[in-house]
C-alpha cells in the first residue's frame, strides 16, 4: 500500500486547516508542568476528537443496554447502533460483507483469534509458518504458542539495516510444508510500510493464506481489503480516534465460516444442550458474551470523524510532518534515526549518542514532549539492528511542524545536560 505522490500530498496538506482540527481534541489543551502538551505518541495511541466524546456520552444518556435478543426500546436501539458501526466499518476497508467485520477488543485479540480459530484447527506438525524480523510480539508470540502445541516450525523473513524486508529472502522461504503467512502492514517501531500487497500475491500462488496485522496502518492510509486481497487484517480502534478496548478482525467469509469459535458462551451460539452445541453464523460465532458495545458505536464515530478529513489529507499532512521531523533532527549532532525505508509513515525513532532513551523521554516530558521509549514489543528487530531501545516520536494529522520545532529544542536541551 504505497502513499499518494508527494506534489498531490501538498495539495491535500495545503487544504488541511490543523489548527481548526486541533479544537476537536480537548486534551490538546493541556499543560505539563506549565508547558504545553506535544504529543508525540500516536503510534501507541492516538487521540480521541470531541465528536467521539459526545457519541459515546450519547450512547450512554439516551440508547445504552445490552444487545440481541431484548425486544425493548433500549436493547433494539443499541444493537442498531452496533450493527451499524458494523456497516461502517466495512465500507471503511472495504470488505464485501459485513458479516466479515468482527469485533475483538484489539489488535491482539484478532491475531489470537485467527491463531486459535484457523492455526489451531489446520496447521500441525511439521507445518511452517512465516513471520518477519518486523513483526509485533503480537503477531509472534500467539505463533509461538501454537507451534509449540502442534510441532510446526516458525520461519522469519529478515530485514535491512534500513529497517526494509529482503522480499528475495521471504520468497525463498516457501516450501510444500508452509501453511500460513503473518505481516504487519507498516511497522510500529520503524515506521517502514511493507509490500504487503505483492507479498500476499506470492503467498496465494502457493495456496498459503496471509494475515496482515494493520494496527499503524489504518490510521495513516486507505486500506482496501478486497484489493490487497487479504485473508485476515487486524487493527485497534484507540490508535484510530477511536475508544480503547475495540478491534477488529476482518476474515474472507469462507475462512471465517471453516474456522472454529475462539471463545464460548452468550450469543456465539444458535442451540445448547449438554449433548451438543450448534454454532451461530458469522461473526456473531467469534463475539462470546457482551461485546464492548460503546467502544464499537464510538469506533464508528472515529470512521465518521476520520472520513470528514479525508484518509489522503491525513496521510498528506502527516508525510510533511515526518519529512520536517526527520529533516530537523538529522541537523542535530548525535542523533541516529533507526529506521531509514525509502516507504514509511510518520514514525521516526532514533537514538543520542551517550543518551539512554528512558532519560531522553522522562527530560522531553519536562518540557511536555510526549514521546515514547523502549523495544516497543518489537524486540526482534532491536536485536538485528543491535540497539538496546529507541526514542519514538510518532505523529498524527493534529500534529503541527510548530510542536516538531519545541521537540527538536527540548532534545537539543538534553543533549546539553549530558554533554
Amino acid at each position: 500500500m504505497q502513499l499518494i505522490e508527494s506534489a498531490l500530498k501538498s495539495q491535500f496538506a495545503s487544504m488541511l486547516d490543523v489548527e481548526k482540527i486541533r479544537a476537536d481534541f480537548p486534551i490538546l489543551k493541556l499543560q505539563v508542568g506549565g508547558k504545553p502538551l506535544v504529543y508525540f505518541d500516536n503510534a501507541a495511541s492516538s487521540q480521541m476528537p470531541q465528536p467521539v466524546i459526545d457519541r459515546l456520552v450519547r450512547y450512554q444518556i439516551t440508547q445504552h443496554a445490552n444487545i440481541n435478543r431484548g425486544v425493548h426500546y433500549l436493547s433494539e436501539t443499541a444493537t442498531a447502533e452496533y450493527e451499524e458501526s458494523r456497516r461502517k466499518l466495512q465500507r471503511f476497508i472495504n470488505a464485501r460483507e459485513d458479516r466479515e467485520v468482527i469485533f475483538t477488543s484489539g489488535t491482539t485479540d484478532a491475531i489470537n483469534l485467527v491463531m486459535h480459530g484457523y492455526g489451531r484447527k489446520f496447521i500441525g506438525a511439521g507445518d511452517e509458518i512465516i513471520l518477519t524480523t518486523l513483526e509485533h510480539h503480537s503477531n509472534i508470540v500467539p505463533w509461538q504458542m501454537l507451534a509449540e502445541e502442534k510441532g510446526a516450525k516458525i520461519r522469519v523473513v529478515p530485514i535491512t539495516d534500513a529497517g526494509e524486508l529482503l522480499i528475495d529472502e521471504y520468497e525463498k522461504l516457501f516450501n510444500e510444508r508452509t501453511k500460513f503467512v503473518g505481516v504487519m502492514h507498516v511497522s510500529n517501531a520503524l515506521g517502514t510500510i511493507n509490500p504487503v500487497k505483492s507479498m500476499i500475491a506470492f503467498a496465494h500462488a502457493r495456496g498459503v493464506p496471509v494475515l496482515i496485522d494493520g494496527a499503524q496502518a489504518v490510521p495513516h492510509m486507505k486500506v482496501d481489503v478486497q484489493d490487497l486481497d487479504c485473508d485476515f487484517y487486524a487493527f485497534s480502534g484507540h490508535k484510530m480516534c477511536g475508544p480503547t478496548g475495540i478491534g477488529i478482525l476482518y476474515g474472507k467469509a469462507e475462512l471465517l465460516e471453516r474456522m472454529q469459535p475462539f471463545k464460548g458462551g452468550g450469543d456465539m451460539i444458535l442451540s445448547v444442550t449438554f449433548e451438543k452445541t450448534t454454532y451461530n453464523t458469522i461473526p456473531h460465532k467469534f463475539e462470546a458474551g457482551t461485546p464492548p458495545i460503546a467502544a464499537a458505536i464510538g469506533l464508528g464515530a472515529a470512521i465518521d470523524y476520520l472520513l470528514s478529513i479525508g484518509m489522503d489529507a491525513i496521510a498528506s499532512q502527516e508525510f510533511d510532518l515526518l519529512n520536517y521531523a526527520t529533516e530537523q533532527i538529522s541537523r542535530v549532532p548525535g542523533v541516529r534515526i533507526i529506521g531509514t525505508a525509502a516507504m514509511k509513515t510518520a514514525v521516526l525513532s532514533f537514538e543520542v549518542k551517550g543518551v539512554h532513551p528512558h532519560d531522553i523521554g522522562t527530560l522531553l516530558n519536562q518540557d511536555g514532549v510526549a514521546v515514547r521509549t523502549g523495544h516497543h514489543c518489537v524486540q526482534p528487530v532491536m536485536l538485528r539492528l543491535k540497539v538496546p531501545a529507541t526514542t519514538r516520536a510518532s505523529f498524527a494529522f493534529y500534529n503541527t511542524m510548530a510542536e516538531v520545532d519545541s521537540f527538536i529544542a527540548s532534545l537539543r536541551t538534553v543533549q546539553k545536560i549530558f554533554t
